[in-house]
Formats: structure tokens, C-alpha cells, sequence
């Protein structure tokens, strides 16, 4: 073991001139500062990652659950992508105050709007763990005792790590397939508030259409602030909570960006798989990818088809449709990028040179072994795909299993939240609407029936389709039938007071509903016939993968030196990291070069008030008009928007600080080029590119179009 994590250590302590490349843990930064030093960078790895003395990780947070912020003045204001806060912004949305569509300002603190369930995290440190982790660990234990040996050193290690409250919280997360491991320790505040949102024909231009699409002009950007107690500590919401002072906030660069400029981001990209094995390579390409993108097709057609026809039904379905939307295109691109890079073959042919090399190793015939257990859970993540993009996006049906859990058996008798329920069942039906669903229901399990092979599909689907001979049959049964489709009927089953029979009659009456019965036939089909296979070989497989992760620095070692080791990074798991590079175009075609920045003039380019994705707010038409730009014009007398660069980015960099060569905020990460999205399992240096709205089209929307520019003053801005 020990010889294992001196290859780690030295793969993170090395480098060599090379694309830009890679998410590297803050912590190790010193490791690949005189490149960053190289290529632009002009301050210090203690600037960027200290425990001792404020550095910039104390003003990146974590967003939520799975995006990034960032800290923009002293008094706690916070600025993410408008599509990691579109959820709080439609929560305070409705047809009369439609905030989606006309965008959101507080215009004092008392007007800014708390959201209930948003959490921020700030990294207080993070350390290798390894030997922690690992203590009591035997060559001879089976798998399933080191991994519970390693949830028990966890579990007592992250007690230890939070004993002093105080909003502390900790995650011991594996490195290189669990042959490293990082205690990450957060203080988590929840007193988090709206303060300012563009519309959406602002914050979401170009809509679905643009999405992952090169040049952008989406303002994508929506403003918060973190409140603590008097102490500056986490404390839940209360108005006698102040504003939040942070250990260290971003200064805002408007001098503009050049191509070529040197760029840093802080985040917390969310899941990469560079490291993977050709079949599985294979499989996302031809079979997994392909399969998930159809059928999300189908359900976005008949979202967008009653989208159009009712404003009710947009604002309500507006989240829902995003979320699908967003890994259905990233899909399409990620599938072109590896045909185009050819990294099925190219894999191949790596592992042919490595099974060569791995003769008379420890490694001998590691390969194959890998190939082996993808050829046998490939049928079962096939069924595992159409199980949660099929049964488990029918919204009634979820809603019925998640009010059947809260009777509780105790002591012999029922038990029902009652308040819970009623909280539930208000959520629900605020953002639902049947046709919808009960349409998308009829879509996606025709294609179930096409598309999964009968020796894979549940005895309960085969009975139902003989029963109603058609999936059309079996919706009509299930949503005309339901008592979940009837909000009284649901609401009069939260009533309190009831007696232990009553509640007996209630949860019979739940387990008999067709909804309900529905979602928990194809649940236990999942968890007998698919979840024990799936578990088993993936367990095989990750065992497989630790081994290969350090099969494949050994190899490196042998055959390159440092050279080689320089290339293994960690892959991304929601753990904050850093990703440097340049503002550049690029090539997506023969004949084709896009330069790496968009306007303003742009947007009036695409305005088209027919199509509600171009359709521009009157103001910005306005002062385009007469070009009462202020001070956010840049040296072609135009509103700068969005640029392009070379940092290696993927899900949950959304809202990550894109930072010049001084540490000062240049604009904000939301997205990535299409024909790149392939970066996510392996990296064109040519093609790969990540998107940022530029800082100064936040400035801008803020003060002309907003109205906010008193928000301008709590922020340090320079080069104005």
C-alpha cells in the first residue's frame, strides 16, 4: 500500500507543459503552481488554499446540492448561475408575481426572500485520510469487510470532525477508485435569501436551444445573500439574522478579457470519468446515451406542447423541463465527441499496450477482467436506465409512494404525519398537471415495452399489458382511478384526529391505488431482479478499477517517469477543485472558428418576440437602441456578454468564479461547448470549452436593466 500512494503523491506533486487539463485538489496546489506560474498566473498557492489565513476558497461555496457560488462583497452577497437558483425563483412565482418572467429585485434587505431548505457550505479544510481510513485493513479481507471497515473509520472520523456543531459538517470521499481518501470539512449556513434575478428572457436566452451551444448570450446569473446570527455564525432563518461576513470576498475585475488571457476556476465539478475502461466507453456511446436521449425526447415534446398553450402550465413546469432538457443535449454532444475523438479505439488500443506490459504484474490480465464484468452488467444497467427514465419520471406515481411512506407502524399500530402530508401534497399539486403526465406516461412506457427484453422485464408489467392490452389502457386506469390525481381526496387524507382504524382504512385504501401499486411492483422488481446484480458487479468493478488506477501509474512510471504521472488527476466527485487555463476560440469544423467572446449586439441578433426563448425585455431593446450602455461598454463600444476558455469543467462548476491572473472575478462558469461535453470521459484540448457569462454583462443587467445599482455599491469593483 505504501508503494500505491507514493505514485499518488507523486502524480500530484509533478508536471510538464500540457494542455489545460485536469481538476486538481486545492489542497496540493503548491504542486502545480510554477505551471500555473507559467502560463499567466500571478499569485500565490497560499492565495489560493489556506487553513491558516483567509485565502480565496473562503469566498466559493458549495450552492445547494450540486452547483457553485461565490462571496462579492462584504456584507455577504452571493452570486450563482440563474439556473442553479431557478428553483427558488420559481418557488416565489406565480401568475401574479412572475418572477421567472420578470425577474426578481429587492430593493432593501426586508424585501429579499428566504428560501426554505437552501444550504451554502463553505470548505474549512480537507486532508488525506488514507491511513485513518484504511487502519485494520488485511490483504486477505473480502470486499464487503473493507467496506465496512471503511464506513466505520469514516463514521468515527467524521464525528470527531464535527463534535463542535456550530453548522460543521463532514464527507470522507474516495480518491482514484478508493486507493485515496480526503476528509472534506464544511460549515453549512441556511439562512440564504433572493436578493435580485434577471427575467428569464434574460437569465435563460436562448432556452433550450442554446443550451450547451457556442456563441452564448445568456445572462445566466442570479444574486444572493447569506445571513448568519449576530456572531457571524449559522443560525436558521430568523429576522433578527444579520448579513454574513465572509473571511474573504472577490474583488470584480471590469478592465475586460483578451484571447489568450490567463483563467482559474474554483468549484465543485460534480462527476468525470476519465479513467474508464473502453466497454464502458462503448456502452455510453451506443447503447446507454442513445436509449436515455430518446426517450427524454419524448417527454420535452409534450411538456413543451402544453407549455405553449398555457402560462400556468410554463411556470409550472418550467424546472422540470430544464432539468430534462439539460442532460438530454449534454447527452447528444457527449455522444458526437467520443465518435469524433474515436475513444472506444483509442481506449483499446491503450489497454492492448497496458495488458502487454502487464504480463508477469500484478496487473496480468486486468484488462480482460474489466471487459468480463461490463459484458456481464450490461444487460442489467440497460434495465436499470429504462427503470429510471421510464417508471420513475411518472410524477403521480412517486407522489403516491412518497405519501405512503409516512405511515409508520409503531407498536403495533399506524401512525401518520398528518402536517407532513399536507405539506407534500401542497408542493406536489402547486407544479403538476395531469395530462401532462399521464401523456408521458403512455410515451415512455410504449417504448418500455419495445425496447427492454422480455427475460428483463417484471411479471407485473407482463400482467398489465395483457389485462389492458395497451399502455394507452393501463394511464386511463391508473390517473382516471387514483386518489392521488384528486387534491380533496388526497387532502382529506391528512385530516388529524383520526383513530388507529381509520388510519388502518387509509393506508389499505393507499396500498390498494393504482398509482401506488404501480410504482411499488416495478420497485420490487428493481430491488429482486436488477439492484443485486447491479450492486454485485459494480462492486466487481470498482475493485477492478482500483487496481487498474494503479496498474495505469505503474505503467505511466515505467514508460514516461513524472511525465506520465502528471496526467492523473483525481476524478471530479463534488469536491472542491481548481481547473486553469486561457480564453480562447476554437474550431468545431472545417472552415469554422468561433472567437471566444459574444456581445450585446448578439442578443438583438436573436431577438425575436415570436419565440419566447428570443424574446428580449422591451428595456434592454430600449437602451440598445440608443446604446446607453454607461459604464459597462467595452473597447468596441458594445456590451461584452459571455466568453469561451480552456478550463476542464463539468457539472457542478455551474455558478464557479472564473478569476484572472490577479484573483479577481472576470465572469461566471455556466456551461460548456456542445461538440466538448465529451470532456466529462475524455479531453480535446482542441475542442473542449467551457462558457462564462462575463462580469461586467452581470453589472450591467443589474444597474440598467434591474434598476439595483445600489447592489453595485457593496462590491469592490475595479477598472471601471
Amino acid at each position: 500500500m505504501r508503494k500505491i500512494f507514493r505514485w499518488v503523491a507523486l502524480g500530484a506533486s509533478v508536471f510538464t507543459a500540457r494542455a489545460d487539463e485536469g481538476m486538481w485538489l486545492p489542497s496540493l496546489i503548491e504542486n502545480r503552481i510554477a505551471d500555473m506560474h507559467e502560463k499567466g498566473f500571478r499569485l500565490s498557492a497560499e492565495d489560493i488554499y489556506s487553513i491558516n489565513q483567509a485565502s480565496l476558497k473562503d469566498a466559493v461555496v458549495l450552492f445547494g446540492r450540486g452547483c457553485t457560488g461565490e462571496l462579492i462583497s462584504p456584507e455577504g452577497l452571493l452570486l450563482t448561475n440563474h439556473h442553479c437558483g431557478y428553483g427558488q425563483i420559481q418557488q416565489h412565482s406565480s401568475v401574479e408575481h412572475d418572477y421567472l418572467r420578470d425577474g426578481f429585485w429587492a430593493m432593501s434587505r426586508s424585501e429579499e426572500l428566504p428560501n426554505k431548505g437552501l444550504t451554502v457550505s463553505f470548505l474549512e479544510r480537507m486532508e488525506d485520510v488514507t491511513p485513518i481510513i484504511l487502519k485494520g485493513y488485511t490483504s486477505d479481507m473480502t470486499e464487503d469487510e473493507r467496506v465496512v471497515l471503511v464506513k466505520k473509520n469514516s463514521a468515527a472520523l467524521i464525528e470527531e470532525a464535527v463534535k463542535d456543531g456550530n453548522g460543521l459538517r463532514a464527507k470522507v470521499e474516495a480518491l482514484y477508485y478508493g486507493n485515496q481518501y480526503f476528509l472534506f470539512l464544511y460549515r453549512e449556513y441556511s439562512d440564504i435569501r433572493l436578493v435580485g434575478a434577471p427575467p428569464s428572457s434574460i437569465g435563460k436566452f436562448g432556452g433550450d436551444t442554446d443550451n450547451w451551444m457556442w456563441p452564448r448570450h445568456t445572462g445566466d446569473f442570479s444574486i444572493f445573500r447569506i445571513y448568519a446570527d449576530k456572531d457571524n455564525n449559522p443560525a436558521a432563518y430568523s429576522p433578527d439574522n444579520v448579513p454574513y461576513k465572509p473571511k474573504k470576498y472577490f474583488h470584480i475585475s471590469a478592465k475586460g478579457v483578451q484571447e489568450g488571457d490567463f483563467t482559474f476556476i474554483y468549484g465543485f465539478p460534480g462527476r468525470t470519468q476519465e479513467y474508464i475502461h473502453s466497454e464502458g466507453v462503448r456502452y455510453i456511446e451506443e447503447i446507454g446515451d442513445p436509449h436515455k436521449i430518446a426517450l427524454r425526447t419524448l417527454r420535452l415534446d409534450i411538456m413543451s406542447k402544453h407549455q405553449e398553450q398555457s402560462q400556468k402550465v410554463r411556470i409550472q413546469y418550467s424546472s422540470k423541463h430544464a432539468n430534462v432538457a439539460n442532460a438530454w443535449k449534454k447527452w447528444q454532444g457527449e455522444v458526437k465527441g467520443i465518435k469524433k475523438m474515436k475513444t472506444v479505439a483509442t481506449k483499446q488500443a491503450y489497454e492492448k499496450k497496458f495488458a502487454q506490459w502487464a504480463v508477469g504484474t500484478e496487473y496480468e490480465g486486468l484488462t480482460d477482467k474489466i471487459a468480463a464484468i461490463y459484458a456481464e452488467l450490461e444487460p442489467y444497467t440497460f434495465a436499470a436506465d429504462y427503470y429510471t427514465e421510464t417508471v420513475r419520471t411518472v410524477e403521480l406515481a412517486n407522489f403516491a409512494m412518497s405519501f405512503a411512506r409516512l405511515y409508520k407502524e409503531v407498536d403495533g399500530a399506524w401512525t401518520f404525519d398528518s402536517a407532513k402530508a399536507e405539506e407534500l401534497a401542497e408542493s406536489f399539486f402547486k407544479d403538476y398537471y395531469l395530462p401532462i403526465d399521464k401523456e408521458a406516461f403512455v410515451a415512455v412506457m410504449n417504448e418500455f415495452e419495445k425496447n427492454v427484453p422480455c427475460g428483463s422485464k417484471p411479471a407485473f408489467h407482463k400482467d398489465m399489458m395483457a389485462k389492458y392490452g395497451s399502455a394507452e389502457a393501463w394511464a386511463k386506469d391508473i390517473f382516471e382511478n387514483s386518489l392521488f390525481s384528486d387534491i380533496i381526496e388526497v387532502l382529506l387524507m391528512t385530516a388529524d384526529g383520526k383513530t388507529a382504524e381509520q388510519l388502518q382504512a387509509d393506508r389499505e385504501k393507499v396500498m390498494a391505488d393504482p398509482a401506488f401499486v404501480f410504482f411499488n411492483e416495478f420497485l420490487k422488481w428493481y430491488h429482486a431482479d436488477i439492484l443485486p446484480h447491479t450492486t454485485r458487479l459494480n462492486q466487481d468493478l470498482q475493485l477492478a478499477y482500483r487496481d487498474y488506477m494503479r496498474g495505469q501509474m505503474a505503467f505511466a512510471e515505467s514508460t514516461d517517469g513524472a511525465a506520465g504521472l502528471a496526467a492523473f488527476y483525481p476524478d471530479a466527485n463534488l469536491t472542491l477543485r481548481v481547473a486553469y487555463g486561457h480564453i480562447k476560440g476554437y474550431s468545431p469544423a472545417d472552415g469554422v472558428y468561433y472567437t471566444p467572446s459574444s456581445t450585446i449586439k448578439g442578443i438583438m441578433e436573436k431577438d425575436n418576440p415570436e419565440i419566447f426563448d428570443y424574446n428580449i425585455p422591451q428595456t434592454l431593446r430600449d437602451i440598445y437602441a440608443t446604446k446607453d450602455y454607461g459604464r459597462w461598454a467595452d473597447a468596441t463600444g458594445e456590451v461584452p456578454v459571455c466568453f469561451i476558455a480552456t478550463n476542464h469543467t463539468t457539472g457542478g462548476n455551474s455558478g464557479s468564479p472564473v478569476i484572472n491572473a490577479d484573483g479577481n472575478l472576470i465572469g461566471l462558469n455556466f456551461d460548456r461547448v456542445w461538440e466538448g461535453t465529451m470532456s466529462d470521459i475524455v479531453f480535446d484540448p482542441d475542442i473542449c470549452r467551457n462558457i462564462s457569462l462575463d462580469v461586467r454583462y452581470v453589472l450591467f443587467t443589474i444597474e440598467k436593466i434591474g434598476g439595483a445599482g445600489y447592489l453595485l455599491d457593496e462590491m469592490t469593483i475595479i477598472g471601471e
